[in-house]
């Protein structure tokens, strides 16, 4: 991963550049892979870092459920990823990502992307 495009983001943000956003529904999935693989306290040691951070955690309305539905019933990803992809939407927001699930979803012309890592 090129975190380095990360980074920059985060300092963008730090400057009141631009705005970060992170579902509460991606926050959780985070959180559990964390607690999953490495421990309760490095997940909550996580947790409190992604609180640091100059990030909007945006927790989950009507709006955004139905729209990661809609891309769920017609893509073949994760339903933690819909909602990543739901929120750049309602939020007129480009993905930050390298995750090549999303390729049929930008070819589509459902999301924006800044690949952090070019997929293929």
């Amino acid at each position: 991963m090129d975190s380095k495009i990360v980074e920059a983001l985060l300092e963008q943000a730090l400057e009141n550049g631009c705005a970060l956003y992170m579902s509460i529904v991606n926050l959780g999935e985070v959180i559990y892979i964390t607690e999953r693989e490495r421990g309760l306290a490095k997940a909550q040691q996580v947790l409190a870092r992604i609180d640091e951070l100059p990030i909007i955690v945006v927790d989950s309305d009507r709006r955004c459920a139905l729209a990661a539905a809609r891309i769920k019933a017609h893509w073949p990803i994760a339903y933690a990823d819909c909602y990543a992809a739901a929120l750049c939407q309602v939020t007129d927001a480009v993905l930050v990502t390298g995750d090549p699930e999303f390729v049929p979803l930008e070819a589509a012309g459902v999301v924006k992307i800044n690949w952090i890592v070019q997929p293929g």
